[in-house]
């Protein structure tokens, strides 16, 4: 049989809804942690009786791509920090200091979901209410961003109502290069947030933005740095944040190219894994002490005033995108995440396009010899 080599999972998957959230230590809660943590005033006291509640996505070997189980932990954390009275506000972050989230766990959609299309609108009704969860809490939501937002990474961070991020930190899509599209949430949220134009290009080309192209485009609130070298704060070298046009274009908050680039990324690799979050947390604090600082059934009016914009996009296509995201699964996303799971057999992790489209053109049947034709070799 074509393509035999790929890995398969055939273990059938719960798409029951947990009534409840994971707790405890990572070691006991290996998907998603949730926590309630005591609200703190600027000076560090604890205020008797009211929490923040954290949802930790756990799966940090994996840049914290969200299985089936992790969305179950994810949308019983939101519900349960929505019903809470204790709770002030809702964090929404990850394990690690490279990753926030990098969307769905593609070893799962190649080995389990592909070839799978009933399986995986199952599946995409599970996201579905993990967007809602987000969009329908009656906290405010915070995404802390502690590393990549990508795909459907990204998607789930901009349903929250605020996000602050690590300056390392990248943002972007992974659908038309890997077998999707950017349909859970960020053709639904990126133009309400920057204009058609980047929101046409972000979906579209895969390009990753920093996390200062990001803020100067309007999707965070605000980036600090994470590195500490030698007890002084050092914002991401990689990124151009000393001057502003270049040649007639805006060039601040780029990544750097050549020589600089890769001094820069090699520095960044080696401090990187001692990233100190204590700015990140401390403006995340903030913005709760002043959330806690206001009359709360004015605060969540005010804050699903601003939702209901993102929420009628969002609703308008949701169930039309789950449709089509469910028969993809039998074609190309197969090709697509079949080649991001195998990169370590074949050394590539896309498909050869131009080969797919040249089969397209020539009325080739969508079948595994064709697929075969297009994916990656093993490599001996």
């Amino acid at each position: 049989m074509a393509l035999d080599w790929m890995p398969r999972d055939n273990e059938p998957k719960d798409h029951r809804l947990h009534t409840s959230p994971y707790w405890g230590s990572d070691e006991e809660a290996p998907n998603v942690v949730f926590e309630k943590r005591p609200l703190k005033d600027p000076d560090g006291k604890v205020i008797d009786g009211l929490y923040t509640a954290v949802i930790r996505m756990n799966n940090p070997k994996q840049f914290n791509s969200y299985t089936t189980d992790m969305v179950k932990g994810v949308i019983a954390g939101f519900e349960n920090a929505s019903t809470d009275r204790s709770v002030v506000a809702t964090v929404f972050t990850a394990t690690g200091p490279y990753a926030f989230c990098t969307g769905g766990n593609t070893k799962e959609y190649s080995e389990f979901y592909s070839r799978r299309p009933e399986e995986y609108g199952q599946y995409m009704e599970l996201f579905g209410h993990m967007v809602d969860a987000i969009l329908n809490c009656q906290k405010p939501t915070i995404c802390r961003v502690n590393g990549m937002r990508v795909a459907g990474g990204q998607e789930i961070g901009m349903a929250c109502d605020l996000t602050i991020a690590s300056d390392l930190a990248i943002f972007g899509q992974a659908g038309p290069r890997h077998g999707s599209a950017p349909d859970g949430g960020s053709s639904d949220f990126l133009p309400w947030y920057v204009g058609i134009e980047d929101a046409m290009w972000n979906c579209v080309s895969c390009e990753m933005w920093t996390a200062y192209q990001a803020k100067i485009k309007g999707i965070l609130s605000k980036c600090v740095p994470v590195l500490k070298v030698d007890g002084k704060w050092v914002r991401n070298p990689m990124v151009v944040t000393d001057k502003y046009v270049e040649d007639g274009e805006i060039v601040f908050g780029e990544f750097k190219s050549g020589a600089e680039f890769k001094e820069a990324k090699a520095f960044v690799k080696e401090h990187q894994p001692n990233a100190d979050f204590e700015l990140l947390d401390k403006e995340v604090d903030d913005i709760i002490w002043t959330f806690a600082n206001l009359f709360p059934g004015c605060l969540m009016k005010s804050m699903d005033g601003i939702r209901q914009k993102k929420k009628f996009f969002w609703d308008t296509m949701k169930y039309a995108n789950r449709h089509w995201l469910k028969a993809n699964m039998a074609g190309e996303a197969f090709l697509g995440f079949g080649a991001f799971n195998t990169k370590k057999i074949t050394g590539q992790n896309t498909i050869d396009f131009i080969k797919f489209r040249q089969n397209i053109a020539n009325c080739r049947t969508w079948d595994m010899e064709m697929f075969e034709d297009v994916m990656g070799k093993p490599q001996k």
